[in-house]
């Protein structure tokens, strides 16, 4: 994977760095608010899956952007909840460590949302030192009086923070935004090598790609009661043989997963392919299995080898 050439970016004002800048932006917020997708379309590579369930993403996720004098690292995490069981421990707790050792953070919010769902985070973004950034998302969909009041609602709530609207599928604002983060990021050495795209290894996105295709063709419970850890991946200059195990909590869910006659499993397959051979650029073979796993999401056992804090 390589980064994307910097020059193919356009940009509404010329960078005039003379000293190399390097930071750790941040984002955070609520479930389904977006923060995959201002991710990806940042970075330029489809670094965090989306679905539009709630809690898709589950892992910190760096996306490295290089220009010649500067980098910055996003941070992809997953949304604000309270957590249930201990795998939602351990994905609010990367939540909380990305607010440690960020330089800028981004609040991302809905134009109609003014629910906050964990109080002890927000207080510590409210009183976080380094740049804040409030992104107000998804303004194509709502009317301008409404958009008005959530401005003034976060205003309120985080007045050091500058309030953007954007809507990142429509591509609003998202240049702009990319330039204020680098105006704000400190000066100091690049963290990672310049053609570096991610910190994640090739075999988590194979999991990713997965579960994003078990997120997209399953419903109710059983996209969040699936785990995927790929046991094979090897490279050649043709192709990419990979062998990949779907953990399941119960029997009848291991069922559902396979279908009729292995259709549904199949079908899985198939998706996760051609998403890969896109992704790696390179012809995939893809072999996948379905395990039962009982109560995987509140062992600790389990979710350390699943790459769980």
């Amino acid at each position: 994977m390589q980064q994307p050439f910097f020059k193919d970016r356009i940009f509404t004002k010329k960078l005039n760095l003379k000293k190399h800048k390097s930071g750790f932006v941040s984002i955070v917020g609520n479930p389904n608010v977006g923060k995959s997708t201002l991710m990806n379309s940042l970075v330029g590579e489809e670094i965090s899956i989306i679905t539009a369930k709630a809690q898709t993403t589950r892992h910190r996720i760096l996306g490295i952007i290089n220009g010649e004098n500067f980098q910055m690292v996003l941070s992809d995490t997953p949304g604000v909840i309270k957590p249930s069981y201990k795998m939602q421990d351990s994905m609010m707790k990367s939540v909380k460590d990305s607010l440690i050792d960020a330089d800028i953070l981004i609040y991302m919010t809905t134009v109609n949302e003014t629910k906050i769902k964990d109080k002890v985070v927000f207080e510590k973004i409210k009183n976080s030192k380094v740049p804040l950034i409030v992104l107000i998302n998804k303004i194509d969909l709502f009317d301008q009086v409404l958009l008005e009041k959530n401005v003034e609602f976060w205003s309120a709530e985080l007045p050091k923070a500058k309030i953007y609207p954007i809507s990142v599928l429509k591509d609003f604002f998202v240049k702009e935004i990319l330039e204020i983060l680098i105006d704000h990021l400190p000066e100091f050495p690049p963290y990672f090598p310049k053609d570096q795209l991610t910190d994640r290894p090739e075999r988590f996105f194979v999991n990713e790609a997965v579960r994003e295709q078990i997120f997209i063709n399953y419903t109710k419970e059983i996209p969040y009661s699936v785990e995927v850890i790929t046991e094979e991946f090897s490279e050649n200059k043709k192709i990419i043989r990979i062998r990949s195990i779907i953990n399941v909590e119960r029997e009848s869910q291991k069922a559902i997963i396979i279908g009729n006659k292995g259709k549904a499993l199949k079908n899985v397959g198939v998706r996760t392919r051609k998403k890969l051979e896109k992704f790696f650029g390179k012809k995939i073979h893809i072999e996948l299995y379905v395990k039962v796993s009982k109560k995987w999401r509140s062992n600790p056992k389990q979710l350390k080898r699943f790459g769980y804090n």
